[in-house]
């Protein structure tokens, strides 16, 4: 009796286990199931131009669930990733007055300022037509300001025109290396860029870039105090307050001037 016991014993210990085994993973399967799966929008786009329009209902009502699931996840304190879309170029007539007095400002140290803010102003030879003015920002866009200017304004390379900007920063190595090549190409184009600062003036990559930038014929200057002026004038949504010079705005002005001549005389 005693060895019938204890193999009953042994065989409900195996049932229990069994059960308990198959309910772990089920439980693994829900967990799975539930998970979200991150897509990039052009996976989304494929899948729902892909489908019937059942299918388009249906993936409209997985998106909703995933939502709600996110938000719950978010208050139990389990944050999902969230894929953004790149910035986009703003462009307009007139910047904002905090943009300018933040972007603008020719610091040293320019930290927190991401945005590149591009005032421009096209003339076209003769004085035919009226000037073209207006300003662009960017915030790590896959094309910045400079770039975007001339996909979105200065369409025409046979143009024959002079283009000034007021630029919250000097162009990256990349942006530089870009104007070079559109410097060399459109043989009708001048182009005369003045800079609130200067980009990491201190890496050589910088340095090079600026001064093949300048080899091909484009005008490089720091903006000087009645250079804020002008753009403030001109470009900045301003209403009634007047434009005041910060206190170092002359100073680093001449720290500036002396860096890029540094740079465009010495390799």
């Amino acid at each position: 009796m005693a060895d019938r016991s204890n193999l009953l014993s042994v065989k409900k210990k195996n049932v229990e286990k069994k059960v308990e085994d198959k309910d772990k993973e089920k439980e693994k399967s829900l967990k799975k199931s539930k998970k979200p799966v991150n897509k990039t929008p052009q996976q989304e786009e494929k899948t729902v131009a892909g489908g019937q329009p059942d299918d388009a209902a249906a993936a409209a009502t997985a998106a909703a669930g995933e939502a709600a699931e996110g938000a719950n996840a978010e208050g139990n304190g389990d944050y999902q990733p969230i894929e953004l879309p790149p910035f986009e170029i703003v462009s307009g007539e007139r910047m904002s007055l905090f943009y300018f007095k933040f972007q603008f400002r020719n610091v040293e140290y320019s930290s927190g300022r991401n945005k590149t803010l591009l005032c421009y102003r096209v003339d076209t030879a003769g004085g035919s037509t009226e000037p073209l003015t207006g300003y662009m920002e960017d915030e790590h866009t896959t094309a910045h300001a400079e770039e975007a200017f001339f996909q979105q304004v200065l369409t025409n390379p046979s143009l024959d025109c002079d283009v000034t900007w007021y630029v919250s920063s000097s162009p990256c190595v990349a942006c530089a290396e870009k104007l070079t090549h559109v410097l060399r190409q459109r043989k009708k184009l001048r182009l005369r860029i003045l800079c609130s600062r200067l980009l990491q003036w201190e890496e050589p990559e910088i340095r090079e870039g600026l001064r093949a930038l300048n080899s091909a014929g484009c005008k490089l200057q720091i903006m000087k105090p009645s250079d804020f002026q002008l753009v403030w004038d001109t470009y900045v949504d301003k209403e009634a307050e007047n434009f005041a010079a910060w206190e170092d705005c002359k100073e680093n002005y001449e720290f500036y001037e002396e860096k890029l001549s540094e740079i465009l005389q010495f390799p």
